[in-house]
């Protein structure tokens, strides 16, 4: 899967925009905060999840792939719930990473383990509850590589491959 991220000032403001198959998804975003910190490119926080973990209600719900088939699954997996739970996973990593210069030059074993610990317990009783706290790890490593992709690029490719649970960025023309 490709989602296209770019950046684009409209008026006076930098916004972010994204896209799936030609198609635009989610709304436009800011880094809703009094300075500019670059949040605006924090989905692929998201895609990392969905790419490492095979979870992200966020992700679902920007692709319009939401589980209706399943009543259950719809309310609990991909609701408002699961989704507020993730994007506060995202924002409370955001806020650790940017005290650590968003993870940079930080590998396996090296982010804090207090972070992933607090991670995995967000998500008791969802669907990622089991993985191990290294698997948190690499998403989120993987997830703030592409980050600093785009902060450095202002736009990128980011590529899901889901087979191989791996989150890479390519440059994006303009």
């Amino acid at each position: 899967m490709v989602i296209e991220v770019f950046e684009k000032t409209v008026g006076d403001r930098p916004f972010v925009f994204q896209r799936c198959n030609d198609l635009f998804i989610g709304d436009r975003l800011t880094d809703n905060a009094h300075e500019p910190d670059d949040y605006r490119f924090h989905d692929v926080s998201h895609y990392a999840f969905v790419a490492v973990l095979g979870w992200s209600p966020v992700v679902r719900s920007l692709l319009r792939l939401k589980r209706k088939s399943d009543a259950k699954l719809d309310e609990t997996e991909d609701g408002a719930r699961a989704i507020l739970i993730e994007e506060g996973i995202s924002t409370w990593v955001f806020g650790m990473a940017r005290s650590l210069d968003y993870f940079r030059d930080m590998g396996t074993g090296e982010l804090p383990l207090d972070l992933l610990k607090q991670d995995h317990q967000f998500v008791q009783g969802y669907e990622p509850q089991g993985y191990p706290l290294w698997v948190w790890e690499e998403a989120i490593l993987q997830g703030y590589a592409a980050f600093r992709f785009l902060q450095e690029h202002r736009r990128g490719r980011v590529i899901i491959d889901f087979g191989n649970r791996l989150l890479r960025m390519e440059p994006l023309a303009p």
